[in-house]
């Protein structure tokens, strides 16, 4: 009987080697800044994955994804693992953007650009952009990712690969966007993460769409010219920055009323996502 072993802790996921597959385990840990808080938020391992899984099924006509088992998985993981494939992840972040918020507000406040994309004058934060555009970004395995251009990308994996996979990304978070206004979310944008499959696919991996990924906002609320009100761990951002905190470890831990507020979020978006009632034990 294989061995289930213990391969990588992330941030917020762990990945176990079991036999030929890959276990990948979301915790209830966050991370902002690149830094994992102290504090878990509960039920939010299960919640991403559940809501992982739904995109997963939503944009399988579009690109093949790891998936394998959400339940062939150990009984310690149930509801927050999935079993999958194996593959080589290419190095690059994958972020389509939508609307103009976070570092791409502040690239394009200095130059104009985001990840060397023009964009129009007068801009303000929160704006919808003309179209979704790729600002890619480096997936550093200590630091900070950086922002990176398309030019970069064909640099690193070849023209023919950057273009499929900025094709794929713009896509998938049109498709998302798309569902999401139907139930009252904006998607101001979202990042992905491809591999290659052992038979040469390019393959979906990681998570798709959730909290931690994507920045979602109430349509009903949004209003250019100031921050918006969020549905994801912009939330705790936003409060870990109130603290005066130097963004550097140990990060501070979340009082009772944030960590409450902010599983109340990733409850209420994955319900209105999937149209599915939350129920840790379904």
């Amino acid at each position: 009987m294989a061995v289930v072993k213990h391969i990588h802790a992330g941030k917020v996921r762990d990945l176990y080697q079991d036999g030929d597959d890959i276990l990948l385990v979301a915790s209830d840990r966050v991370s902002v800044y690149d830094v994992t808080l102290p504090t878990p938020i509960p039920d939010k391992g299960a919640l991403l994955t559940r809501l992982s899984l739904w995109w997963f099924e939503l944009f399988r006509d579009v690109v093949p994804n790891h998936v394998l088992s959400a339940t062939d998985v150990p009984d310690e993981f149930a509801g927050r693992a999935i079993r999958c494939r194996p593959l080589e992840m290419v190095k690059v972040e994958c972020i389509a953007r939508g609307y103009l918020t976070g570092l791409g507000l502040r690239e394009y406040q200095k130059q104009g650009t985001v990840s060397g994309v023009a964009l129009p004058d007068g801009l303000v934060e929160g704006d919808r952009l003309p179209e979704p555009i790729f600002t890619p970004t480096t997936k550093a395995d200590v630091g900070h990712d950086e922002f990176i251009t398309f030019d970069d990308v064909v640099a690193q994996v070849g023209r023919e690969l950057a273009e499929r996979l900025r094709e794929l990304t713009i896509e998938i978070y049109r498709r998302g966007a798309e569902h999401a206004a139907t139930k009252g979310i904006i998607v101001a944008d979202t990042k992905l993460e491809f591999g290659i499959a052992a038979d040469g696919t390019l393959t979906l991996g990681d998570e798709v769409l959730t909290s931690d990924s994507s920045r979602f906002w109430p349509a009903g609320e949004w209003e250019p010219g100031r921050p918006q009100h969020s549905f994801d761990k912009q939330f705790v951002r936003d409060w870990a920055t109130s603290t005066g905190w130097d963004k550097t470890p140990p990060g501070p831990e979340i009082p009772a009323n944030i960590v409450t507020a902010t599983r109340e979020r990733y409850r209420e978006v994955y319900e209105r996502l999937t149209g599915t009632d939350w129920s840790p034990t379904r």
